[in-house]
């Protein structure tokens, strides 16, 4: 008897395009941040369906610190609002919430809210939800260099035994696995400093559309070109 394909254990996804979708339509970009909040449910609750373990979703670059004030302001307060909202569908989804990227640059009532959700699901053992939050994959990268640097200098680790296991187990979740697909919404074909150490045998798929708009269907459709995908890592097989 033949077994259908495995989905992706893994799915990372560039969240992209809700500016624009809001400005098309004469609203203010917070309108298309709110509608992309929308879509992170169906996204996470289209995953949880199709049997992915990991979800981890670009929600906020280190790049983004560069929008106006107001934007950064409005984007901070939809985040807590978030968290403190779908803390309790979050509970009853049994999902767990982690965050990578450098979280002690938000602000504080943020911080406050997106700790306290990480902790009290930190016993789920449903999908694992990871924000990327003030992330960017040079700066994971940078963060990694000095705390090997710091072994280093204190004599527990030998530049000589530096190895690719050594950076892994110093990125900021060295135990969640490296992405088996990446989803990019709104046409862009780029990578935009996003997990560039983990998506180097990635399969991606970019989607026409941007990500307010973005649909159970398109998760679904997602997997099934993953499955007819043939991975080969580097091999000729």
């Amino acid at each position: 008897m033949s077994t259908s394909p495995s989905p992706p254990k893994h799915i990372a996804i560039i969240m992209d395009g809700n500016g624009r979708w809001a400005e098309q339509r004469g609203l203010p970009r917070t309108a298309g941040h709110k509608s992309g909040a929308d879509a992170v449910e169906r996204a996470v609750d289209a995953c949880i369906e199709v049997g992915v373990e990991y979800i981890t979703l670009y929600a906020f670059s280190s790049e983004n610190w560069n929008r106006p004030k107001t934007e950064i302001s409005a984007l901070m307060g939809l985040l807590g609002l978030f968290l403190k909202k779908k803390f309790k569908q979050m509970q009853n989804r049994n999902i767990r919430l982690r965050t990578i990227g450098r979280t002690d640059e938000l602000p504080s009532t943020v911080r406050k809210e997106l700790l306290a959700a990480i902790e009290n699901t930190r016993e789920n053992t449903g999908i694992t939800m990871t924000l990327a939050l003030s992330y960017g994959g040079r700066e994971e990268m940078v963060d990694a260099m000095q705390k090997i640097a710091k072994q280093v200098e204190a004599g527990s680790l030998a530049a000589a035994d530096i190895s690719n296991e050594t950076i892994q187990a110093n990125l900021y979740a060295p135990d969640i696995p490296d992405p088996d697909l990446l989803i990019r919404t709104s046409g862009e074909i780029r990578l935009s400093n996003f997990l560039l150490w983990q998506l180097s045998y990635t399969e991606m798929i970019l989607v026409d559309k941007y990500w307010p708009e973005f649909k159970e269907e398109d998760i679904h459709k997602a997997v099934e070109v993953f499955q007819q995908r043939h991975r080969r890592f580097g091999a000729v097989q």
